[in-house]
């Protein structure tokens, strides 16, 4: 285990920084405790020639956490369900993905029967 590692592990451990979270691959399967580190930033978003402010949901994950982090996964955080938007992106040490999350809605078409 290398300093960084050991760092990580800390810092996503210390309950100040880092918050519980549920990872689901692709939507289906089994879901997957783990800790995140969640950001909401606010970000300029241009409209034609009007600039807009918008609310945005970022998390750090650790790369040994979800391995295989890819758009459409989800997470669900204090009850609140989010879709990974876009690809994921690691830190220089391959150590951590920062993603950018979307609020995730049913499908309303969807068969729930079955």
């Amino acid at each position: 285990m290398t300093a960084f590692v050991a760092a990580l592990d800390l810092l996503f451990a210390d309950p100040n920084l880092s918050t519980p979270a549920l990872y689901q691959q692709a939507g289906i399967g089994v879901e997957q405790p783990l800790r995140v580190m969640r950001r909401s930033p606010d970000r300029m978003v241009e409209f034609g020639a009007a600039r807009l402010v918008s609310d945005s949901v970022v998390l750090d994950v650790r790369v040994s956490d979800c391995p295989e982090l890819a758009a459409g996964d989800r997470f669900e955080i204090a009850g609140e369900i989010f879709v990974v938007q876009g690809t994921p992106k690691r830190d220089r040490e391959r150590l951590v993905w920062t993603v950018e999350l979307l609020p995730w809605w049913p499908d309303p078409h969807a068969d729930v029967t079955g």
